[in-house]
């Protein structure tokens, strides 16, 4: 048995605690916010301890792994400090995406876990399905061969204006990694980028990648779309097919090179994924499983790192005008 707290209670917080409190596997021990208001009405509904200190709950539980659900500026600000606490007190940590909007937080972050021999993963969750997975297999069966090129698009609607780089830094850790986890390492990065009107921010993203394989792949993005309808696209091309998976986990497709037959798996209506939601649902059960485990973690603290060292070459590809090479 996992035992396990949440630290941060606002809505992703509360998801993740849900989802832990129906993981067989798991204990929920423990929750923790700043903000009474915010942890109090959550601690009581599912029977456990509040805090509003981080060292107070490490200090008077006994805990195993803590998820870290906080915010801040790019949805990764606060990310750092609670989870430097939890490794140093040894625990492992599943921290929301991103990683970090600071690259050399993220870094620290992740060389730390190495360090302390801890477990560190990134709620990465949209490769945290069904048909991800089944496209997976494809892939290492050999169905798909070598991968030439990977197109993903994703976008939703998002008005906030806080920061020039939201866009990327807050939503594009998915887009990346879901490009990674089939096309391999990132070397080479190209964006362009474009505010709509009325817009302060850069609301929309063009990048063009470069793989270490040297497959080729492009990310279109925008925080300018409806929420009513798809938000995720993801097109991957080998040398046997060719393969989609459409809206996250709705349908996958796969088109064999030499064959007009096609295989079509739908999401079912009963017994399926009932919505988005659960893609939070199948990657906790996965980072629970996994730690019980000793380890090795899906959307681990570096695979959670390289997506963001692609995200910041994006970032200086666009200011700079340039082609750049990614770190790490």
């Amino acid at each position: 048995m996992l035992k396990v707290a949440v630290i941060g209670l606002g809505n992703i917080g509360k998801t993740h605690t849900r989802w832990y409190s129906q993981n067989e596997d798991a204990e929920l021990v423990a929750l923790c916010d700043l903000l009474p208001e915010r942890v109090a009405p959550v601690a009581r509904q599912y029977g456990v301890r509040a805090y509003h200190d981080v060292d107070e709950m490490l200090r008077s539980e006994e805990i195993d792994a803590v998820s870290v659900a906080t915010a801040g500026p790019e949805n990764g600000g606060h990310h750092y400090e609670p989870v430097m606490r939890c490794l140093a007190a040894g625990k492992h940590v599943l921290v929301e995406k991103p990683i970090s909007n600071d690259i050399e937080h993220a870094r620290e972050m992740v060389r730390f876990a190495r360090e302390k021999g801890l477990l560190l993963g990134v709620n990465l969750n949209h490769r945290f399905t069904p048909a991800a997975d089944r496209a997976k297999c494809l892939q290492e069966e050999g169905d798909l061969g070598n991968v030439l090129f990977v197109n993903m698009s994703l976008w939703i609607n998002n008005p906030n204006e806080s920061s020039p780089w939201f866009h990327m830094r807050a939503l594009h850790p998915h887009s990346i990694d879901v490009m990674r986890h089939f096309g391999g390492s990132i070397r080479k990065v190209q964006a362009f980028m474009h505010k709509a009107p009325g817009r302060g921010i850069w609301s929309n993203a063009s990048v063009n990648v470069l793989f270490e394989s040297g497959a080729v792949g492009h990310l279109t993005g925008s925080y300018d779309a409806s929420g009513l309808h798809p938000i995720e696209r993801c097109e991957v091309m080998g040398t046997k097919g060719r393969f989609v998976i459409e809206n996250v986990y709705e349908r996958l497709e796969f088109f064999p090179r030499t064959s007009p037959e096609k295989l079509v798996i739908d999401n079912p209506i009963m017994g399926g994924m009932s919505g988005f939601d659960d893609t939070f649902r199948n990657r906790i059960n996965r980072f629970v499983e996994q730690v019980l485990a000793g380890g090795p973690l899906d959307a681990s603290g570096e695979e959670g790192l390289a997506a963001q060292e692609v995200i910041e070459a994006a970032i200086r590809s666009w200011q700079h005008g340039t082609v750049e090479e990614v770190n790490g």
